[in-house]
C-alpha cells in the first residue's frame, strides 16, 4: 500500500546518528548501537512510513516538497561526538527559512535536542524558537523517578493537550541525560505532552512539546537518546517514538482520497442519463409501478437506454449488461410498466467478476437503497471498484470472498443521496430471489460518514486521541482503505465458527437483537484478529481497531431511527461492556478511555459472545433468543415496558408472535447516548450523502 507518510532523516549536518548501520559501526565500533537510528528508522517502516536518509547536501524547499516529515537528529562538533555527514552542524540561514516554510505548508518536523544544548556547537535552538521551544542549557535529574536507580535517567510524566494524547498505549517511557524545554508559542497552538516530575530538578519542566504552526505540526524532544538502538526497547520508548512522528505526520490538512477523474463522468452521456433517470422518478408508485402519463415514461425511457448506449464504450466489460438492463426496460415498458422485473439484467451485472484497482461500472436498476430509499425507483450510479494489489493478495490467501467488492461513488442519483452505503444485488426490483453473488460496501462513503461523525464526537466529549487516531480522522484515503480491510474481514467472519442461528445467512425472522450480535460478531473477531495481522506486518490492522472501536461507540448508535436498530444496539452492548469494565470514563463531560486495556477487553467480550452462541447449538431456538435477550439486558437494560424482560412465561410459544412481541426499540439509550445523538444530529444529518469527493 501507499506510505503514510515520506519521513526524511538528516544525516548531512554532523549528526551523532545514522539509520545506516555500516556507518554507525564506523561511527562507534565498539557500541554501534550507541550511534545507530537503524531500529527507529525500522519501526517507522514497519509502521507504514517510507524512511530515507539525507546524507549531504543543503536543505532546500525542493529537497522538502518531496516528504512529508523532517526528522534533526542531535548534531555536534566532532570535540564531543563522533558524527557522520560532511557539512557543518550550523544549518545556514536559507535552510532554516526552507524548514519554516516547509511546516507553514502543512509538513511535519521533530527536533531531537539533547542536555547541555550549547556545548555541542549547533544551531538546532535557532530552529527550534523559530516555532516558539527555547532549548535551556542543562541536564534534568530525578532521584525519585528515574529509571536503572540512574538520576539523569529521568522518566516521563506524560501530559494531555488539546485533544492529543502521544502517550496513548505508550505506557512509561525515559529519557538520558536530558535538557529541558520552555514552550514560548501561542497556548492555544502548543503542546506539553510530557514534563519532568515533581521530585525532579528543574521540576516539571517541558521534556516533549509540540506546536503546531501553519497547517504544519513540531515535535521538540530535550533528549535524543531515547530512539537509538540500544535505547528504543527500555519502557515503552519504541511507541513513544513512533506516536511522536505519526503526530507531526497527520497534521490538521485533510488528505485528499483518489482522484476524482472518471471518463464516465465526464462524458455528457452521463449527464442525460441522470436528467431522464430524476424526470422518471415522480411517475413511479412506491412499488415501481407508472400508472401515469406512459407515454412520457416511455419518452425517459428512450433517453435513459440512449445514454447507456453512449456510455457502453466505455464500459466495454459491461457490454452483456448494457444490453439486457435495455431489454428489461423495454420489457418492462411493454408489460405497461407494471411492477418492474430486472432480473435479466441483474443477472447480467457482475462486479465480482472484473475486481481490478479503479475499473468504473455503470449501475442502472430499480431498487431501494438500503437505509435509504424504501421505494423502487430507478436508480443511476457510476462506482469505480478499489482493488489495490495488498487487498487481491489478502483475498486470495487468507480471507477468499469471490462476492466482496469494495466500491467507491463517482455520481449518483437521488435516491444515493442517503445514508445507503451498500450496493446489494437484494435492492433490485426481480421476478424471484437472485442468489447472493456480490455485494458492493462503498468504502469512499462509510470513510467519510465515519471521520465526520467521529471527528464530531471526539471534539463533543474532550477526547484525547491517539496519534494513529488522529491520522485516520485527517486522511480520507488512509480510512478508506482501512474499511477496505476491515469489511473484507467482517464479510468472510460471518461465513465461520459456530452459526447455530446467523439470521444474515439463514434469512429468517428473529428478534434484531440477534443481527446486532452477529455484527457485534463479526466485528469484535475482525477487532481480535488485527492483532495477528498486525504481527504479520499489514499496516492498517490497528488503524481497523481504531475503526471499530470509534464506529461502534459513536456513528452507530447514535444514527438512524431506533426501530430495531441492530447496528445501534452493537455498538451500546461495546459501550457498556467497556464502561462497566473500566475502561471507558464518562465523567464531567469528558470521554476517558484506557487505551491500553481496550484490546485486551474486547477480546474478553468477543469470548463471551463466541460461548453464547457455542452453547447456543444445544438450545432451541426460542431458548436461544431468550439466552441472547439475557446476554444484552446485563448490559443495556431493556425498555421498561418490555414484555421479553417479564422473563419466558410472558411470552406466546409461537416464534412469530415472540417476535411480534419485541417492542421497536427494546433497548433504548442510555443518558450518554441521548446527550450524544443530540449533540451530533447536525454532523450525521450533513453526513448523509457524503462521499470521498466530499469529504
Amino acid at each position: 500500500m501507499r506510505p503514510l507518510a515520506r519521513v526524511l532523516i538528516d544525516e548531512s549536518h554532523r549528526q551523532a546518528w545514522s539509520t545506516r548501520p555500516d556507518v554507525a559501526a564506523a561511527m562507534s565500533p565498539a557500541n554501534p548501537a550507541d550511534s545507530s537510528y537503524a531500529e527507529a528508522a525500522r519501526t517507522l517502516e514497519d509502521a507504514g512510513f517510507a524512511v530515507a536518509a539525507h546524507t549531504d547536501g543543503p536543505l532546500s524547499a525542493s529537497l522538502l516538497a518531496e516528504v512529508d516529515v523532517l526528522v534533526l537528529p542531535h548534531c555536534s562538533l566532532d570535540d564531543w561526538e563522533s558524527t557522520v555527514g560532511a557539512g557543518s552542524p550550523v544549518y545556514a540561514d536559507s535552510e532554516i527559512v526552507a524548514i519554516e516554510e516547509f511546516v507553514r505548508g502543512g509538513g511535519g518536523l521533530v527536533l531531537l535536542a539533547e542536555t547541555e544544548q550549547a556545548k555541542y556547537g549547533n544551531n538546532l535552538a535557532a530552529i527550534s524558537e523559530r516555532f516558539g521551544v527555547g532549548i535551556d542549557n542543562v541536564t534534568a535529574q530525578d532521584p525519585v523517578h528515574r529509571f536503572n536507580d540512574v538520576s539523569t535517567w529521568v522518566r516521563l510524566e506524560p501530559e494531555t493537550a488539546h485533544g492529543c494524547d502521544v502517550f496513548a498505549g505508550v505506557g512509561e517511557a525515559v529519557f538520558y541525560r536530558a535538557g529541558v524545554l520552555r514552550l514560548e508559542a501561542d497556548p492555544s497552538a502548543s503542546f506539553v505532552f510530557a514534563r519532568t516530575s515533581a521530585t525532579a530538578s528543574p521540576a516539571r519542566a517541558p521534556l516533549i512539546v509540540g506546536v503546531a504552526f501553519g497547517d504544519g505540526r513540531v515535535v521538540v524532544t530535550a533528549d535524543s537518546d531515547f530512539a537509538g538502538d540500544d535505547s528504543l526497547d527500555d519502557l515503552g520508548n519504541r511507541a513513544l517514538w513512533r506516536a511522536l512522528v505519526t503526530w507531526v505526520a497527520a497534521g490538521p490538512v485533510s488528505v485528499p482520497a483518489r482522484s476524482t477523474s472518471s471518463p464516465i463522468l465526464s462524458s455528457p452521456a452521463w449527464d442525460r442519463l441522470v436528467t431522464a433517470v430524476e424526470a422518471l422518478r415522480p411517475l413511479q408508485a412506491p412499488d415501481g409501478v407508472i400508472a401515469g402519463d406512459s407515454q412520457v415514461a416511455s419518452q425517459r425511457v428512450d433517453e435513459i437506454v440512449s445514454a447507456l448506449r453512449d456510455l457502453a464504450p466505455l464500459v466495454p466489460h459491461q457490454a452483456d449488461y448494457v444490453e439486457a438492463v435495455a431489454a428489461d426496460f423495454d420489457a418492462w415498458r411493454e408489460g405497461g410498466f407494471g411492477v418492474p422485473d430486472f432480473l435479466d439484467s441483474l443477472l447480467a451485472f457482475h462486479p465480482e467478476a472484473v475486481r481490478r484497482d479503479g475499473i468504473e461500472h455503470v449501475v442502472v436498476f430499480p431498487m431501494y437503497t438500503q437505509n435509504g430509499n424504501p421505494n423502487r425507483n430507478v436508480e443511476a450510479v457510476a462506482i469505480r471498484t478499489v482493488w489495490p494489489d495488498w487487498v487481491a493478495e489478502l483475498e486470495a490467501t487468507a480471507y477468499d470472498n469471490a462476492a466482496f467488492v469494495p466500491i467507491e461513488f463517482l455520481g449518483f442519483t437521488a435516491g444515493y443521496d442517503t445514508h445507503s452505503a451498500v450496493l446489494f444485488p437484494e435492492t433490485v426490483a426481480t421476478r424471484e430471489v437472485v442468489p447472493f453473488s456480490w455485494g458492493g460496501i462503498f468504502c469512499d462513503r462509510e470513510a467519510a460518514r465515519f471521520r465526520r461523525v467521529s471527528r464530531a464526537a471526539s471534539d463533543r466529549l474532550q477526547l484525547a486521541l491517539p496519534p494513529q487516531a488522529e491520522m485516520l480522522l485527517n486522511d480520507q484515503g488512509l480510512a478508506q482503505e482501512t474499511f477496505v480491510l476491515w469489511d473484507l474481514v467482517h464479510d468472510r467472519t460471518h461465513s465461520h465458527g459456530d452459526l447455530p442461528f446467523d439470521p444474515f445467512m439463514i434469512k429468517q425472522r428473529m428478534p434484531y437483537w440477534m443481527y446486532g450480535l452477529e455484527e457485534l460478531r463479526c466485528d469484535l473477531s475482525t477487532f481480535r484478529e488485527t492483532a495477528r495481522l498486525e504481527e504479520e506486518g499489514v499496516v492498517l490492522a490497528p488503524y481497523v481497531r481504531l475503526a471499530i472501536l470509534f464506529d461502534r461507540l459513536f456513528r452507530f448508535p447514535t444514527t438512524g431511527d431506533r426501530v430495531r436498530n441492530y447496528d445501534g444496539l452493537a455498538g451500546q452492548i461495546v459501550f457498556a461492556w467497556l464502561h462497566q469494565h473500566g475502561v471507558i470514563r464518562w465523567t464531567d463531560n469528558t470521554l476517558r478511555v484506557d487505551w491500553a486495556r481496550v484490546q485486551e477487553s474486547l477480546n474478553d467480550l468477543c469470548d463471551e459472545v463466541e460461548t453464547l452462541y457455542r452453547e447456543g447449538i444445544d438450545r432451541s431456538r426460542l431458548g436461544h433468543w431468550l439466552a441472547a435477550y439475557s446476554f444484552v439486558s446485563s448490559l443495556v437494560p431493556p425498555h421498561p415496558k418490555s414484555v421479553w424482560a417479564q422473563g419466558p412465561q410472558a411470552l406466546p410459544s409461537e416464534l412469530k408472535e415472540a417476535v411480534d412481541a419485541v417492542l421497536p426499540d427494546e433497548f433504548p439509550l442510555n443518558v450518554f447516548y441521548e446527550s450524544l445523538r443530540k449533540a451530533l444530529a447536525p454532523t450525521i444529518d450533513s453526513a448523509r450523502g457524503i462521499t470521498g469527493v466530499a469529504a
